[in-house]
Formats: C-alpha cells, sequence, structure tokens
C-alpha cells in the first residue's frame, strides 16, 4: 500500500490496517519457519507497510496535539 492511499484511511481504517500487516507478517513468519514461504521479499513489504501506516498514524498523533498546543501557547 503506497502513502498516498495510507494518508486518505481513516482511524479506524488505519487502525484495522496495521492490524491486518501484523497479523500477515505473523502468518509470513510461520509459513517461513514451516519452509512454505516461496517469495521472500514480502516479508520486507510487509514490513515497510507497517512502518508507513504507523508513520501516518504518529503523524497524525503529533498533529492533533501540536494544534492544541499551539492555540493554547499563542496567546499570552
Amino acid at each position: 500500500m503506497d502513502i498516498g492511499k495510507i494518508r486518505t484511511l481513516s482511524e479506524t481504517e488505519l487502525t484495522s490496517e496495521i492490524e491486518s500487516a501484523r497479523r500477515h507478517l505473523y502468518d509470513l513468519r510461520f509459513q517461513l519457519a514451516t519452509r512454505q514461504l516461496t517469495d521472500y521479499s514480502q516479508i520486507s513489504q510487509t514490513r515497510r507497510t507497517i512502518a508507513r501506516l504507523l508513520t501516518v498514524q504518529t503523524e497524525r498523533s503529533l498533529g492533533a496535539g501540536s494544534a492544541a498546543a499551539g492555540s493554547a501557547g499563542g496567546k499570552r
């Protein structure tokens, strides 16, 4: 999933995608351990997707926090 699509997701969809990607990574690791995995690049692709999802989630949480702090700290 590319970053453009990830940024358009709502908070609930983002959380759902993170859970889904983590489950997929778990399944891939299980397949690797049982020697059923044929495309090893899926592991790194899934890890990068999780990183993108978490990055957008962190940006949103920091953006909401800094906006509230910026408006309160702006008046003296």
